[in-house]
């Protein structure tokens, strides 16, 4: 099999999705059973993570997502990518809106397709530090 670059595709995915703030164009960059892995939850098919991103990005005003470093293993069917998402709380994990800053750090595991379709995504964040710096803020308010 010949060597392919997973990290163009997964970093197109990070642009078109994420920076670009377009749910929408998962429909050309990840398959009809495409899954992600994040904080516990799991949600399976395309559908239902066009509907994540469009609830995630609404929970952060002035969303930024800047990727880190992406890398890929020997045959190019998976892809790690450390990234920053920072913005202001607008209902983030829950919390009301305070828009308090958030900066959260995490790394992506994706499974790229023979095709060059996202098949899965396993995300660990650290989202515990956020949901302490949201708690603090509510708590002095």
């Amino acid at each position: 099999m010949a060597r392919r670059s997973s990290v163009e595709i997964v970093e197109n995915f990070w642009r078109e999705v994420w920076q670009a703030r377009n749910p929408d164009a998962a429909d050309r960059l990840v398959a009809e059973d495409f899954g992600i892995t994040s904080g516990g939850v799991e949600i399976s098919s395309r559908a239902e993570f066009k509907k994540w991103v469009a609830a995630f990005l609404s929970s952060i005003d002035d969303f930024r997502f800047d990727v880190i470093e992406t890398f890929q293993n020997e045959t190019g069917d998976r892809v790690v990518s450390r990234w920053r998402v920072t913005g202001r709380n607008n209902g983030f994990m829950g919390f009301e809106p305070c828009h308090t800053p958030i900066e959260m750090f995490g790394t992506a595991v994706l499974h790229v397709r023979e095709d060059g379709l996202l098949q899965h995504n396993w995300v660990e964040r650290n989202a515990l530090e956020v949901q302490r710096a949201l708690t603090e803020k509510m708590s002095t308010v």
